[in-house]
């Protein structure tokens, strides 16, 4: 039985959304359909994307069942990079929509889009370390980039939970709504990037991604070719053609 529905909405939008009762619990079956589907958005790029646990809980995280030995782990924690690093690369925004609570491998999966819209009652945490182990899903690395390494190791290290209201402050999240109106926010912020360059924002995501894994100069040396793969877009050539005719915001873009 699918794990995963995709929803491909005429505004560009496409939900990804998980569907295992009752947590949404991260089994190794679910991350390969779920890496399916991103390859599938990936040959047919939507404008967006939005990851959504459903209105009770994003992830509580991966399916502890399947942990193991050693040689499991390293398929796990394979599993977990191979999909949250197709979904990282997708070059198109995606927005994590959390209810509930995002732990372990859920926040990990989180961590893998660009934006992360919370319910009030909202949840976060690294509770790996509760178990006797470590996040193996890119905890280390993604929380670590996004909110620093003294706050990703006082998470990681107790173990704690985060509420919404922390997970804001910290950089954790980027928004904070009402638990009704998570999904639509998340939909309604995606749409409105999808209505926009989409190419460029694929080649500025690039730059920035890429770049922060690199020094300075490299991350330099990639935005100029980056910036000149832009501009042989049709984007690119509406843009600079409706801002010298029309002045800016004026321009249509289709998304080539």
């Amino acid at each position: 039985m699918p794990e995963i529905a995709l929803e491909l909405r005429t505004d560009g939008v496409a939900v990804i959304r998980l569907d295992r009762p009752k947590v949404n619990a991260l089994s190794q079956s679910l991350l390969a359909e779920l890496g399916e589907v991103v390859a599938k958005l990936r040959d047919d790029l939507p404008g967006a994307v939005v990851v959504w646990g459903g209105e009770r809980c994003f992830s509580a995280g991966a399916d502890i069942s399947e942990f193991g030995g050693a040689g499991e782990g390293r398929e796990v924690t394979a599993g977990f990079h191979s999909t949250t690093g197709k979904l990282a690369a997708l070059p198109r925004p995606t927005v994590a929509a959390i209810t509930g609570y995002a732990f372990g491998g859920g926040l990990e999966l989180a961590l893998a889009c660009d934006f992360r819209f919370a319910a009030e009652g909202a949840r976060l945490g690294q509770p790996e370390i509760l178990l006797g182990v470590i996040p193996g899903g890119g905890g280390t690395q993604r929380l670590a980039r996004l909110v620093g390494a003294s706050r990703a190791k006082d998470m990681i290290f107790t173990g704690r939970q985060v509420d919404a209201a922390e997970a804001l402050s910290i950089g954790l999240v980027d928004r904070v709504v009402p638990a009704g109106a998570v999904f639509e926010e998340a939909v309604s912020y995606a749409a409105k990037l999808a209505s926009g360059a989409v190419a460029a924002v694929g080649l500025a995501k690039r730059a920035i991604d890429e770049g922060l894994s690199t020094g300075l100069e490299s991350g330099l040396d990639l935005e100029r070719e980056l910036f000149a793969e832009a501009l042989l877009t049709e984007d690119a050539r509406e843009g600079v053609r409706s801002f010298l005719a029309e002045g800016p915001g004026k321009a249509r873009f289709t998304g080539r």
